[in-house]
């Protein structure tokens, strides 16, 4: 299935839900309603035609100098069929979180936790959305445009790592 049938096969399924797609160096994307996002996962997972059984990556963009709005990118991949297709879901800033789809695909669990330590966009239903690559007294969101440059953190994040040098 080609890039333009399966863009019609999902506008046709979903014509509320799809805000826009494009075309770019032979890659569909699709902007995708955040409210629809987790009905349009299930139906590109079940769908035989389609049959995108693979998230292979689920990633934050912080757009909020330019459209105060968070993005989620979700890179889906069929491996039976050979081909992909990219959803972008912009997300409000001054309320980011977003439905999850943890239940569509297992392996969304350590991306959406990722996304959340690192932009502070809440997946919500997911089972376990807790920190994964800082600590727990970690303040702020590391790839947030906001973020101190310098990255300077309490005292006592630095004493906790020290102590492990000793």
């Amino acid at each position: 299935m080609d890039n333009e049938s399966i863009a019609t096969l999902i506008k046709t399924s979903f014509p509320q839900a799809i805000a826009g797609s494009s075309i770019f160096r032979n890659e569909l994307t699709l902007m995708v309603k955040k409210e629809h996002v987790r009905d349009i996962a299930q139906f590109l997972k079940e769908n035989k035609e389609l049959d995108f059984d693979f998230l292979s990556d689920l990633c934050g963009v912080d757009r909020v100098e330019t459209d105060d709005v968070f993005e989620v990118v979700y890179h889906l991949y069929s491996i039976q069929k050979n081909h992909r297709v990219r959803l972008k879901v912009p997300i409000p800033s001054d309320e980011p979180h977003i439905s999850t789809v943890t239940d569509v695909w297992k392996t969304a669990d350590w991306h959406e936790r990722e996304t959340y330590d690192m932009f502070g966009i809440k997946f919500d239903g997911h089972p376990d959305l807790r920190k994964i690559l800082t600590p727990e007294d970690f303040e702020g969101h590391p790839l947030r445009k906001d973020y101190p440059l310098d990255g300077r953190q309490p005292a006592t994040l630095r004493d906790t790592y020290r102590k492990g040098e000793a």
